[in-house]
């Protein structure tokens, strides 16, 4: 059972619009890098209904990155 995750900031406004409608979400989130697409299940965020801007704390670009083949081949170049 995955530990819930605590958000390390709360956010009131977006900070690209201003708007106060900002709110934290959990979604799983496809993207594609080099050609490969990648998932990353369950994944909670911040993001603006006014303009779309998303907005990642520390524990969710960790997600990321443990998901991403951009930071998988990072990692493996750096223990060489």
């Amino acid at each position: 059972m995955k530990k819930p995750t605590t958000p390390t900031a709360t956010i009131t406004r977006c900070p690209t619009c201003g708007s106060a409608k900002i709110r934290r979400v959990r979604k799983t989130l496809t993207r594609t890098h080099a050609g490969r697409t990648y998932v990353v299940p369950d994944l909670a965020f911040w993001q603006c209904p006014v303009c779309g801007e998303r907005v990642y704390d520390r524990a969710a670009l960790r997600q990321i990155e443990a998901h991403s083949p951009a930071y998988h081949k990072a990692r493996r170049a750096a223990a060489r």
